[in-house]
């Protein structure tokens, strides 16, 4: 009976489960986000706006935090937050409010993240020309000797941790969106030199920083480096790591120098976690020393490094054990909960630095004499995407060692981005406006399944990598100059496939918009024939034309009430088809089952962002929820 309160308290208190009046408690990352959107940054008795008073770095971790819980829940508030705070700063001409490029303050660069995310998902150039100005000070921010840049220009010759998360993730997310390869070099120049001068061969671990001139009272006069390993340091930098990693390319012969820094940090980190509460100390290897305590935004950043390193390969698996102990260690320690809604955060240590007016000596004094407030918002931020991961990583993990392959061939339309390249686009994994797929994407990987785009046709060889394989509104001739068509030996290689056990998703779209003949050829080896008309009709906002329920108890459609499909191709079925979903007396959706494979069909591309991560349609229809059901279905069904 104990164990079984024990269980009902944590879920109560990790937000999971917990039913209450009201209704279902939501999870953590959502409650600590709802005190970040009402609560930071407002201070009634101060007339306070809630907004900062100028382009800070602690904005943007907050800020990147209620990004992942958008990811996480399609809900359209998240991002209206983000694009709102940003507003704030960001000039219709993409001038920054506040922001000198002549202080070089490595700080101002972190906001660029947010600023690229709203570039990518909106098109507007403001925000493009104001990611280009942060990108501008880094070429003339002033350097070390060997070629690190400046913590700032009043911290001349130095290199903090800290300075790594503030610039190295926008650097190369940059640099991967607007071309410049060449740049991923200078990037992995940065953490190589931070980490050979502050590493501690002995414990592992990293000093807060390194004075190249030797110059500063808190710089040793051999080493250069700072005097202690201060917790927060450390967890900027593992941070730094593993969000960089995310954009650098994959064949480049450095990528396996910063996953090799990330895993002796790793190492080093989890020696030093407090084995009672699975949490870190202020000053981390100095644990049972007089007037050190467990601080909260090193432990939420070691648990989001931690937690995104292994979900993404780079860290082996065991280091999840790290992260959930420190997680829970967390929701005991400092989780106080405020209402159903809304959590506050314990334990966050204000503010530590070098140097400066007044001074501080980087010693274990005075590492202890910062304040320590609640809900500090560089700890804040830390904690919610700490709980973001692990609330993706307690999702069940049943496309685990799976691939869902995403048609490039069939579907091949281009356009020319920003820097004048021919790029795919149209629903496409990376892509994040309106007609991309980047959210559907992170639904399926986050149920454990890998993400990839078939760029070549369709053969027996590539098709045999693939668990999920998606084909989307095949091109036209006025979408495509010289469109690839479904052939024969196309049809042959897809249908032993989806014999084989394979998974094959056929979406359409309505007439006039697709294509028809070549796309039915494919579709008629399952008894599935799209009609080729136009049916749901949705006139403006009318958003309730296009309103479609399916019922309850439906196999696919397991939490999704409401779904939303607008000018949709119906279909045709004879076996081994069935309908999955009828609306006023048109099939919608069809499954076929062929040998051990399994057919998916709709007659549209319903589940590209624009209706699926809620800044379009009213709150209350699911598409978010009926992409979540649907990705869980199809990895499901896959059987090879």
């Amino acid at each position: 009976m104990k164990f079984v309160l024990r269980i009902i308290l944590f879920a109560i208190l990790s937000g999971v489960l917990a039913a209450t009046v009201a209704g279902q408690t939501p999870p953590l990352s959502e409650r600590m986000a709802a005190t970040a959107m009402n609560s930071l940054y407002r201070d009634a008795a101060k007339k306070e706006t809630g907004k900062p008073s100028k382009w800070t770095y602690d904005l943007g971790v907050v800020l990147k935090g209620i990004e992942g819980v958008w990811y996480a829940t399609g809900d359209g508030r998240y991002f209206k937050h983000i694009q709102e705070n940003i507003d704030h700063w960001v000039q219709p001409d993409g001038t920054i409010r506040t922001y000198k490029v002549e202080e070089y303050n490595i700080d101002h660069i972190l906001l660029g993240r947010n600023l690229l995310m709203l570039y990518k998902v909106t098109g507007q150039e403001k925000y493009r020309k104001a990611a280009a100005l942060l990108r501008e000070q880094l070429r003339t921010h002033p350097r070390t000797s060997e070629g690190g840049f400046w913590h700032k220009k009043i911290y001349p010759y130095q290199m903090w941790l800290d300075g790594l998360y503030m610039g190295e993730p926008f650097y190369a997310e940059y640099a991967a969106t607007f071309n410049e390869p060449e740049t991923f070099d200078d990037i992995a120049k940065q953490f190589v030199l931070m980490e050979r001068h502050s590493r501690d061969a002995k414990t592992g671990l990293l000093y807060h920083g390194w004075d190249e001139s030797r110059e500063q009272r808190w710089a040793d006069k051999t080493t250069g480096r700072s005097p202690n390993f201060w917790g927060r340091a450390m967890g900027w930098y593992a941070m730094a790591l593993v969000d960089t990693l995310e954009h650098f390319p994959p064949q480049h012969p450095q990528r396996g120098e910063l996953i090799a820094s990330l895993n002796r940090l790793s190492a080093a980190v989890a020696k030093y976690q407090e084995p009672k509460s699975g949490l870190w100390y202020q000053v981390v290897d100095k644990g049972g020393e007089r007037g050190n305590y467990l601080e909260a935004s090193a432990s939420a950043m070691f648990v989001y490094a931690l937690a995104k390193g292994v979900r993404n390969g780079y860290l082996p698996a065991s280091y999840m054990k790290v992260a959930e102990k420190a997680h829970r260690g967390m929701i005991k320690e400092f989780v106080k909960p405020v209402s159903d809604a809304q959590v506050n955060l314990d334990g966050t240590v204000s503010v530590a630095g070098l140097g400066g007016n007044p001074y501080r000596d980087g010693s274990y004094e005075y590492y202890l004499s910062e304040k320590v407030i609640t809900n500090d918002p560089k700890g804040v931020g830390a904690f919610i995407k700490a709980s973001v991961e692990m609330e993706m990583a307690a999702k069940p993990k049943v496309g685990k060692g799976r691939t869902v392959a995403l048609d490039y061939y069939f579907n091949n339309e281009l356009k020319k981005d920003a820097t004048g390249r021919n790029i795919p686009w149209h629903y496409k994994w990376d892509e994040l406006p309106n007609a991309g797929f980047s959210l559907w994407g992170h639904l399926f990987r986050s149920f454990g399944a890998s993400t990839v785009a078939l760029k070549d046709a369709p053969m027996a060889a590539n098709l045999k990598a693939a668990d999920v394989y998606i084909i989307v509104d095949p091109d036209t001739e006025k979408e495509t100059e010289r469109p690839n068509f479904i052939a024969p030996q196309h049809v042959s290689a897809i249908t032993d496939w989806v014999r084989a056990g394979g998974v094959l998703v056929l979406m359409g779209n309505d007439a006039g918009n697709a294509e028809f003949e070549h796309f039915n050829r494919l579709a008629g080896q399952f008894g599935i024939r799209f009609k080729e008309d136009r049916q749901n009709l949705v006139k403006g906002d009318d958003f309730a034309a296009g309103r479609i329920t399916p019922p309850v108890g439906h196999p696919i459609f397991k939490t999704a009430r409401a779904l939303y499909l607008k000018e949709i191709s119906t279909l045709a079925v004879v076996p081994p088809a069935k309908s999955v979903l009828d609306d006023r007396g048109n099939v919608v959706m069809a499954v076929a089952k062929l040998g051990k494979g399994t057919v998916f069909a709709v007659g549209d591309p319903w589940l590209y962002n624009e209706y699926v991560d809620g800044r379009k349609l009213p709150a209350e229809f699911d598409n978010y929820e009926a992409a979540s059901d649907l990705s869980l279905w199809l990895l499901q069904q896959a059987k090879r």
